[in-house]
């Protein structure tokens, strides 16, 4: 008995795609400080795991912060986070 795929819509694959993004994004930091960069990136999805999944202004919004917070902390110059 195989299961089908799960269906997810277009918000859903760029909020997980970004998700992944940030964790690949982490492997390139200084291995002591990867727990803190794990910690802070499921914090900040959780944070705003509350969102109503038909908010699109709200959900669009988030990931463009997102992404400017993941480009931000690329750089690498940014070695460890706080939380």
């Amino acid at each position: 008995m195989s299961t089908a795929p799960v269906r997810r819509s277009g918000l859903q694959r760029d909020i997980l795609d970004l998700y992944r993004k940030c964790f690949r994004a982490a492997r390139l930091k200084p291995e002591a400080n990867r727990p803190h960069f794990h910690a802070f990136i499921r914090m900040q999805f959780r944070k705003h795991s509350e969102v109503k999944q038909r908010d699109f202004a709200t959900i669009e919004y988030l990931l463009r912060m997102g992404k400017r917070q993941l480009e931000v902390y690329s750089a690498p110059s940014i070695e460890d986070v706080t939380i």
